[in-house]
């Protein structure tokens, strides 16, 4: 038995069509043709990705006991984007080709030479160029950060030629209008993060939970960019699902909580399935206005390393600037050391989208057994049992004799424990294959030997291997393999 994992570009597009194919992901407003960067989770995606901001959310807050849940609005009042910084250096650098009239992010050229550079061995030439990209960037020196890429010969992928317009800024909010006369409308945004419906929120949740810092406040949502180039599929959209957490602490014992987290959020995602050796740390060489401290758990896609959730010692920089603008107090009352400070926060954000999209791809599994004649190839998808859409497909062997009455009626006593499906069209190795290609992990087979003695046969997704197990015993087994409580497990 030999397996071929996808880990070259030309996977994604093997992965995106099984995606669509099997209901996991479809382009949005297909019939007209689609909207770029922006998709629709299908019948298996939205349980996946359910299942997944589940384990997030009770990760954080059944296993933290400092640690509570919250789900700000979307719409929030305007000032609150001006005190983050987002109005004014929420931009991304943004630069043209001339003659293919594509347009790129500055910093992304150059990200992705750093990353040619370290493949051919030059890491200390990747290195300097992420320096100097920083600098111009901090700078606010756009034409030096054009320099880099002329310097660095970077051609447009379209046109195969370097003849770039000058870096511009480009602010990444969302606009539009709130009111019912538009004379009398205002300005206001769609969130481009969630973190800010914590940080308004901080003292209602503190006084009202009666929280003691250290604590956290977790929140799944959606938020909204206005990306200048969207690409590898859902990884980058214009609208997408973040899980943040942010965890306010005492001033000065930010860093020692900014590397438990750190290695709390790797854990998990190793947990949840994810290989050690397709993970790995990434230290900010550019840090936000917010922060200092940052780092990136980047995951091995077939496009490369690319972030997945990031970590950041926030500083008190936004409750202090929600204090300063809103002239209304965000200071906690510390009876330990019996003084009154702004916060620090530590933050984990991680895109939903994202994590949904790397256990896809680690997920997708191409086999080849046997040998000569008898040689065959499968496909299927290794979720976690505990994260996967379907936990169960109960297949009678034939429709007749009693099987499929059987089978419907185990099918009725599976499905109030776990998600269950029922399945008699066609050959049973068709639907054994049907179940594999959405990462189904147990199938049941009810055949004449189950009329007999109450016994079905349990196959396993990975090793296709059966067992004979009693019928009074499967809401047990099954149960305690699909539960979360086996991720939990190694979080603790």
């Amino acid at each position: 038995m030999e397996q071929k994992k996808q880990d070259t570009a030309s996977a994604l597009k093997d992965i995106i069509s099984h995606a669509k194919e099997y209901g996991f992901v479809f382009p949005s407003s297909e019939i007209y043709d689609g909207l770029q960067a922006v998709y629709d989770y299908g019948q298996n995606g939205v349980e996946l990705k359910n299942n997944l901001k589940n384990v997030w959310y009770k990760a954080m807050t059944m296993l933290n006991d400092n640690v509570v849940g919250l789900d700000a609005a979307i719409f929030m009042h305007p000032l609150t984007w001006k005190a983050s910084g987002h109005v004014d250096s929420f931009n991304d650098p943004m630069i043209d080709n001339k003659d293919s009239k594509k347009r790129y992010r500055a910093d992304t050229l150059l990200e992705e030479r750093a990353a040619a550079l370290e493949d051919e061995g030059k890491a200390d030439e990747a290195k300097a160029l992420m320096q100097a990209m920083a600098k111009g960037l901090d700078a606010g020196d756009l034409e030096a950060v054009r320099q880099l890429i002329i310097d660095q010969n970077i051609k447009c992928p379209v046109s195969g030629t370097a003849n770039w317009t000058e870096v511009r800024q480009f602010n990444l909010m969302f606009s539009t209008q709130v009111g019912a006369v538009s004379e009398d409308a205002s300005l206001i945004y769609l969130r481009p993060e969630t973190a800010q419906g914590i940080f308004v929120n901080f003292l209602n949740v503190q006084k009202t939970g009666r929280m003691k810092v250290p604590f956290g406040i977790a929140q799944i949502g959606k938020a909204f960019r206005n990306e200048i180039v969207a690409r590898n599929f859902i990884f980058r959209m214009r609208e997408f699902e973040q899980m943040e957490m942010q965890f306010f602490v005492r001033p000065g014992t930010e860093m020692e909580w900014y590397n438990k987290w750190k290695e709390t959020r790797m854990k998990f995602h190793q947990a949840i399935g994810l290989p050690a050796d397709s993970l790995k740390f990434h230290d900010h060489d550019k840090l936000a206005h917010y922060a200092n401290a940052a780092v990136d758990i980047e995951y091995k896609f077939p496009f490369g390393f690319k972030e997945m959730e990031g970590i950041h010692s926030r500083t008190d920089f936004d409750l202090k600037a929600h204090q300063e603008l809103s002239k209304k107090k965000q200071q906690y009352f510390d009876p330990e050391i019996n003084q009154n400070y702004i916060p620090y926060v530590v933050e984990t954000s991680v895109g939903a989208d994202r994590l949904f999209l790397a256990i896809l791809c680690n997920a997708y599994t191409e086999e080849t057994t046997g040998e000569g004649e008898s040689l065959k190839q499968r496909v299927y998808l290794n979720i976690h049992p505990a994260l996967a859409p379907t936990k169960v497909a109960v297949l009678p062997l034939v429709k007749k004799d009693g099987l499929a009455e059987k089978a419907q009626e185990i099918t009725n006593q599976l499905k109030f424990a776990f998600n269950t499906t029922y399945d008699d069209g066609g050959a049973i190795g068709k639907r054994y294959t049907r179940q594999d290609l959405i990462g189904t992990p147990y199938c049941v087979v009810v055949d004449y030997q189950t009329m007999e003695d109450q016994t079905v046969t349990v196959r396993d997704r990975n090793t296709m291997s059966q067992e004979r197990i009693s019928i009074a015993d499967l809401k047990e087994k099954l149960g305690h393999a699909v539960s979360m409580e086996r991720i939990f497990e190694k979080l603790v």
